[in-house]
């Protein structure tokens, strides 16, 4: 049974960090890219953040570069969203989710329909 589960939301003050995590299972991970996206309440599906399965590329949504790491551990079957200097329209429920990458995807990894698999997602809440 394939499973994304995420973990790490919490409720933060604006500045504040948080380490968000989604632990994969059921597929092999190292083949597959790892999309982190967010939604808030009464908006559409957000792309956050993407890294690629073998090399290790990295995209970022324009609202959270600079601010916003994505990393990942193989070995782990891990993949993780550091979040620094968070504001308040970062709230949301984060989701990360799966992508196959045999071929090369480039920014199209932060594109929420070409997923395969999806978390149930966490929520993050940052207080002004």
């Amino acid at each position: 049974e394939v499973q994304l589960v995420e973990s790490g939301g919490d409720l933060v003050q604006a500045g504040g960090t948080l380490r968000l995590s989604c632990v994969a299972s059921g597929f092999t991970f190292d083949d597959y890219a790892i999309g982190w996206f967010r939604q808030a309440p009464g908006k559409e599906r957000e792309a956050i953040s993407s890294i690629t399965s073998k090399d290790g590329s990295t995209y970022y949504a324009d609202s959270v570069k600079g601010r916003f790491t994505i990393s990942r551990d193989n070995a782990k079957n891990t993949a993780y969203l550091q979040m620094n200097s968070l504001k308040p329209e970062d709230t949301a429920v984060y989701y990360c989710a799966a992508k196959e990458d045999s071929l090369p995807l480039g920014d199209l990894l932060l594109l929420a329909p070409i997923y395969d698999y999806w978390g149930q997602g966490t929520q993050v809440t940052v207080s002004s």
